[in-house]
């Protein structure tokens, strides 16, 4: 019984140095990780989104994969109900738009009284 008890307790302390052991390997993370992560996100959100129905060719040749032939096709295919509708419209392809969704709008003009 005691031989029992032994090898239990010696299996226990050596996993136990184990343990230990692989967590002094990992490599701590800055405390500051997270606000310096929600600093970078910030800018990010503050930015004017694009508006398809008003910008300009130069405005939209700004985004990423629009250059002059894309932005003569958005302009001349206005106005659109919701951005979703470059793609249905065939305006521009799946992965251009998907490089600008995040960055457009399409405004509806106010309702006239």
């Amino acid at each position: 019984m005691r031989s029992i008890v032994a090898i239990v307790v010696a299996a226990l302390l050596s996993i136990s140095f184990t343990m230990s052991a692989v967590a002094a390997d990992k490599p701590a993370k800055p405390a500051d990780a997270k606000g310096a992560k929600a600093e970078q996100k910030a800018p990010a959100a503050k930015q004017e989104l694009v508006d398809v129905n008003s910008a300009t060719e130069a405005q939209l040749k700004a985004l990423s994969g629009i250059g002059d032939a894309y932005a003569k096709k958005i302009v001349a295919g206005r106005p659109y109900a919701g951005k979703d509708q470059l793609l249905s419209k065939k305006i521009v392809p799946r992965a251009t738009y998907e490089k600008i969704k995040d960055k457009i709008i399409a405004k509806q003009p106010a309702a006239k009284k």
